[in-house]
């Protein structure tokens, strides 16, 4: 039987994608102006960075118990074998839900074959490692060929971003209010990138111009066979500058195949807009 894949909200991948390669996807929720709203669902991103820009604060928060309950329950009563890539465990508290609930629903249901796995990614770097499991799992690939090649794939795989204005990551509390007001007067754009699964503060450049050639350097530095694997790009509704750095990406690296997504309400709500992420592999592709 085939193996279905599921994800959450936080890999920031299209509805195409979804249907293409029959990923079922569970939204995270996004909070705002007293209401609740199911990520990419209920509201879009361009939404959440549109209030943002009015100045509001909106919040997310994970996957409930409920949910998972009723889906991997479902599966397990069907005998349907499920692989659930979760977004990083240092990220958001979904992942550790979703366990809790595996061994629940294997109480009940001893035989299912439910597995729920830590990606420790975010964004299209996770949304590249579902699409990597889909195609497996499409082609006919057993749970332990998905899962192990899904682990590759997230632990070599390079998250470097930047963000425009460093006050939303103030208010997630990755920057102090210090850094955050110091960094806004001065004009520096941080770059950063995710270790274990954590935002990681890689470095400071000062002024817009230098930013992009030194994520391409960073780039060039970390990562390997560019020609041969495909590269994700997420942006803050800034489409303009996604493409950009893209076009210098093909051009720099030979890359035949680039993945442009816009950053979801997830992950775009801490980060803000304006923010362009780059992710690519620094292990051959596998």
């Amino acid at each position: 039987m085939t193996i279905k894949i599921l994800a959450d909200s936080a890999c920031d991948l299209s509805e195409i994608h979804y249907k293409t390669y029959d990923i079922e996807m569970v939204p995270l929720t996004v909070h705002l102006d007293g209401q609740e709203y199911k990520d990419n669902i209920d509201i879009k991103p361009k939404e959440v960075y549109d209030v943002m820009r009015e100045g509001k604060n909106p919040k997310t928060s994970q996957v409930s118990p409920q949910t998972f309950k009723t889906i991997f329950t479902s599966y397990a009563e069907t005998n349907q074998p499920l692989v659930y890539l979760a977004l990083s465990s240092e990220l958001s508290g979904t992942y550790q839900t979703a366990k809790m609930i595996e061994q629940e629903v294997k109480e009940t249901y001893p035989e299912a074959e439910l597995h729920v796995v830590d990606t420790k990614c975010a964004s299209i770097g996770y949304g590249l490692v579902i699409l990597r499991a889909a195609q497996l799992a499409k082609e006919g690939a057993g749970s332990e060929e998905i899962i192990d090649t899904a682990l590759y794939h997230s632990g070599h795989m390079e998250h470097i971003f930047t963000v425009d204005d460093l006050e939303y990551l103030y208010r997630g509390g990755r920057v102090s209010k210090t850094a955050a007001f110091v960094g806004s007067f001065l004009k520096i754009k941080p770059i950063l990138h995710v270790e274990d699964g954590q935002l990681v503060p890689l470095e400071k450049i000062r002024g817009s111009k230098k930013l992009l050639n030194r994520m391409l350097d960073i780039m060039a530095e970390r990562g390997i066979d560019f020609s041969n694997q495909t590269i994700g790009i997420s942006h803050g509704d800034d489409l303009e500058k996604a493409q950009k750095i893209a076009n210098m990406i093909k051009e720099k690296f030979d890359t035949k195949e680039v993945l442009i997504e816009m950053v979801g309400s997830t992950i775009g709500a801490h980060v803000g807009p304006g923010t362009l992420a780059i992710f690519f592999l620094n292990d051959n592709y596998k």
